[in-house]
């Protein structure tokens, strides 16, 4: 995930809910930050023709979901990713951590 998203987690809930199957969740360093991080998803996702049904919470910038049905975007600042801890309360989902990029990028 581009612009330095931190600690990327992939939870795998499918059959744990009915709203999603997956949840991707990254954490950015400042409100400013996840906005930029959430702004390089969109682009990203709408060129491999991905629409969100909707997003959430980008004007504050402390937690910025972007729903795209089979899975959903969770971008927190640091703060937001412990209060809510996403991780602990759908822990009954597969997680899976996304390595971090390596080298330059073209």
């Amino acid at each position: 995930m581009d612009k330095k998203a931190r600690d990327v987690v992939v939870l795998d809930i499918e059959g744990l809910c009915s709203f999603s199957d997956r949840f991707l969740i990254c954490t950015g360093t400042s409100s400013r930050q996840t906005q930029s991080i959430a702004d390089n998803v969109n682009v990203k996702l709408r060129t491999a023709g991905f629409r969100p049904s909707h997003i959430e919470g980008y004007s504050e910038g402390e937690w910025i979901l972007m729903d795209y049905l089979d899975f959903v975007v969770h971008i927190f600042t640091e703060r937001a990713r412990e209060f809510y801890d996403l991780e602990r309360l759908w822990r009954a989902g597969k997680r899976r951590v996304v390595p971090a990029p390596s080298g330059p990028r073209n």
